[in-house]
């Protein structure tokens, strides 16, 4: 897969972008400040419907303009889509696909495919569990798109789950009244909860050898590294956000949807005065943990720093491999975009990253400085300047 035609309009610092792309490696290079990453957040907010840069969309609008419209030809084997993407912050976004009538944000996910390698990946592994567990729904949704309502549809019945519990807490009382309705939403939590844990831990069944793999591609393969899910099921929540308690992750696996339910059903029912004096969820999804495991430590405070880039590393470039597995016919893999990374990397990682990244169909990187591009990564050259770009004539 590739982008052969990217156009911005009122997006970041480009009152009007156009672009021609081409497959294999282009290179954005331009100093600090000119807008290169710009560009590669706009393909992978097409992927995503989220930036790996900010949590909300409005800062993705010129301050000039009223919305932002991201445009691309995508070209998938012999198949080519024109794909529009209208970015209305404090409204709702839409899309349209071959020109057609508007559709929802959400039904472009799937068109376009993308891993994205940022320096704000070593949040991944140095960050809070929020940031690993977006990592991993970011994955079930490349993997299965309707994952974006399952994470919706969860998201929404949290949201009214806790505005009942900061009202019964603000009131001081719990009323017949409040645990009536609090059985309902603990219903549809359970069940939009299962299904979104049982995304996860499939996708990141499915992960593992990639990611093991990835990370031996990466180093001399004298650790291993893997990812175990820790989940309120079956532990509790410390201070940090982080599930602690003795647990055995391999037992959530065996369970179905309904079982997983009933399991979710329980826990709300042990933790009701828990969460009415504290005002919020304290089960569920939302606060589940990815721990990262490098070796016989967790990764998180016991990684050197070359370590946690190697890991961070190992997580975009197994998703990168699974992602591939997943649709193994030409022209399907998925585009590979390298934000200002090879900067942050030593001289030995730059070269195995590169060396395996440079295959790919489609591989877009920007720099500050183009020396620091291994050659396995040579290719075209765009010069990106405040406002725009300069292509050197061939």
């Amino acid at each position: 897969m590739y982008v052969d035609h990217l156009s911005l309009t009122g997006f970041r610092s480009y009152p009007q972008l156009d672009v021609r792309l081409e497959p294999g490696v282009t290179v954005f290079v331009g100093p600090n400040g000119t807008g290169k990453t710009n560009i590669v957040e706009a393909i992978g907010y097409l992927a995503t419907l989220s930036s790996h840069r900010v949590s909300a969309d409005a800062p993705l609008v010129n301050f000039d303009a009223g919305q932002a419209l991201v445009r691309a030809r995508l070209v998938r084997g012999s198949q080519a889509t024109s794909v529009e993407l209208e970015l209305n912050p404090g409204r709702s976004n839409r899309a349209r696909i071959n020109r057609a009538n508007p559709v929802r944000a959400r039904d472009i996910l799937g068109l376009c495919r993308t891993v994205l390698f940022a320096p704000e990946d070593l949040a991944l592994v140095k960050g809070d569990p929020g940031s690993r567990r977006r990592f991993l729904d970011e994955l079930i949704v490349s993997l299965v798109p309707h994952h974006a309502a399952t994470r919706a549809d969860y998201e929404r019945v949290l949201k009214q789950r806790n505005a009942l519990l900061k009202s019964a807490r603000a009131t001081g009382r719990f009323t017949a009244a409040h645990e009536a309705t609090l059985e309902v939403w603990d219903q549809h939590m359970a069940e939009a909860g299962a299904r979104l844990v049982a995304a996860r831990l499939q996708a990141l069944e499915r992960l593992q050898p990639h990611l093991q793999a990835a990370y031996r591609d990466l180093t001399d393969g004298s650790k291993e590294a893997k990812a175990v899910y820790r989940s309120t099921l079956q532990g509790a929540v410390n201070d940090d956000g982080a599930v602690e308690g003795a647990q055995d992750p391999d037992e959530l696996y065996a369970l179905g949807t309904e079982e997983l339910t009933e399991r979710f059903l329980q826990a709300f029912a042990a933790n009701r005065r828990r969460e009415i004096d504290r005002g919020i969820s304290l089960v569920g999804p939302h606060r589940d943990e990815l721990e990262l495991i490098l070796g016989q430590a967790p990764a998180k405070g016991y990684a050197s720093h070359g370590e946690t880039w190697s890991f961070a590393l190992a997580l975009r470039l197994g998703s990168y491999y699974l992602l591939t597995s997943d649709d193994p016919t030409p022209g399907a893999g998925p585009i590979l975009i390298l934000d200002d990374v090879f900067a942050e990397l030593d001289v030995q990682r730059r070269q195995r990253l590169a060396g395996i990244v440079a295959g790919a169909e489609q591989v877009l990187v920007t720099a500050a400085v183009g020396d620091d591009i291994p050659e396995a990564l040579a290719g075209r050259i765009i010069t990106v300047v405040p406002g725009g770009i300069s292509v050197p004539v061939a």
